[in-house]
């Protein structure tokens, strides 16, 4: 261990951080978990992340891998170990005008990315939150408010620059190591550690963006309609539908439906927009036109102790009608989750189910529950989690990796159908054969 620590600060460039130095508690722990790693490093270079990914490998130390630390299943740190935190490589360039070529540090947050393409009038179909890291989002999916339009944040990686667990820097596209540029996009961080992405951006405009509100004794009749609608509407439009807040009311919160209309055209967004208008009483509407880079909004941090539980599926078209009616149902009932729907379909069901290791392309909607409150709560509130899961399970399949705080083996099972598994744990043998990346849902070599 001495010897490998050596090494370590010989090789190292950037910030080495240990127990008892003045930036370890604000270090050692990631947004939604606490942890007590033995080292935290903050790499400055590609040569510094191999490096650091060596000296990992040498110890035997768990190793974490952080982007922007967001990852509800705490990833992005551990105890005892090793947490490579990317965040000073969060470089965002313009490599091709042309061709709206753009190159992202693995480490940027995608508030970095929508401020640094907005000059150019770019964009790329991110999540929805300025403070989460484009590694951790696109690795695994990267659902947002282009969704409809543009895909999934992993559809629009053309090529991406990986440092395998031998410490090895390894380019990957479509021509150059196509099994493992297949493997990054849906396959979370199994693979090694992505310092710099590749993406096609595209022209954007303002978006028309905000909040339609219903009253809660309405959602039932509101969550089936916008789902009807979402069936033909532009693929322009995105949505989301969150209920049962317990800081608006639990049970008698709004039912909100958030909107983003992807053009400046106010005429069309009007048409596109008033059919959800007219899916009952409106209590508020606060759509307006605003840059792409003002919709996604900060991440919620939540206070020491509190803990935030998000649990996830898909649903295809024949399940849609009964998953609503029991998460309506749910959303009514006493000391609810937060729901959250979320409309899929479009761009992304038109990209063939095995180009990517993103396995629900067919699916309609994306829903999930999230608990919150101290561990005592969460506890007690359990066995009436698992019976709402137990009411949806047979309506339900697969999951959303980003929305899970767990990641047990049925975990893994429902974010990668086994065929995909299959595949997945191929591509693992060859550049992971150790599974030195295992601090993700992670698929054995």
């Amino acid at each position: 261990m001495n010897s490998a620590v050596e090494t370590l600060r010989r090789e190292f460039g950037g910030d080495i951080i240990e127990p008892g130095d003045a930036e370890y508690a604000a270090a050692s722990g990631s947004i939604l978990a606490s942890g007590s790693p033995a080292y935290v490093v903050r790499p400055g270079s590609i040569v510094d992340v191999q490096a650091a990914v060596r000296f990992a490998a040498d110890t035997g130390l768990e190793l974490s891998v952080r982007g922007g630390g967001h990852a509800f299943a705490g990833f992005g740190t551990n105890d005892d170990g090793v947490v490579i935190d990317l965040g000073r490589l969060a470089t965002v360039e313009v490599i091709d005008k042309d061709r709206h070529l753009v190159r992202i540090g693995g480490g940027a947050t995608w508030g970095q990315v929508t401020a640094a393409l907005a000059p150019h009038s770019l964009a790329i179909s991110s999540g929805d939150t300025r403070s989460v890291g484009v590694g951790g989002l696109t690795l695994s999916g990267g659902l947002g408010w282009k969704v409809r339009k543009y895909g999934l944040a992993l559809d629009s990686v053309v090529a991406a620059e990986v440092v395998t667990a031998d410490g090895d820097v390894v380019r990957t596209d479509a021509e150059e190591n196509p099994e493992l540029f297949w493997a990054i996009r849906g396959g979370g961080g199994n693979f090694g550690i992505v310092t710099a992405f590749e993406f096609a951006a595209h022209l954007t405009t303002d978006v028309f963006h905000g909040k339609i509100a219903f009253p809660a004794a309405e959602a039932a009749d509101v969550l089936q309609g916008w789902a009807d609608y979402l069936r033909t509407a532009p693929e322009e439009l995105t949505s989301i539908v969150n209920f049962a807040n317990p800081f608006l009311g639990g049970p008698n919160a709004p039912v909100e439906v958030v909107v983003a209309f992807d053009s400046d055209d106010a005429d069309r967004a009007a048409e596109a927009l008033d059919p959800i208008r007219r899916l009952g009483t409106v209590i508020a509407d606060d759509v307006a036109l605003k840059p792409y880079a003002d919709v996604l909004e900060d991440g919620a941090v939540p206070p020491p102790g509190i803990q935030l539980v998000t649990r996830s599926a898909f649903a295809d078209k024949e399940s849609v009608p009964d998953v609503l009616r029991i998460l309506a149902e749910v959303g009514a009932s006493e000391h609810p989750p937060v729901i959250s729907v979320r409309s899929v379909g479009g761009a992304v069901s038109r990209v063939p189910d095995d180009a990517t290791a993103y396995a629900h392309r067919q699916a309609e909607l994306m829903f999930a529950t999230t608990t919150i409150g101290p561990a005592p709560v969460i506890e007690a509130g359990r066995p009436a989690l698992e019976a709402i899961w137990a009411r949806l399970a047979p309506h339900a399949n697969g999951a959303y990796a980003n929305f899970l705080a767990s990641a047990t083996e049925d975990d893994v099972a429902a974010v990668y159908p086994a065929e995909t598994y299959q595949r997945l744990a191929a591509v693992k043998r060859e550049y992971d054969p150790g599974n030195l990346f295992a601090r993700n849902h992670n698929v054995r070599p």
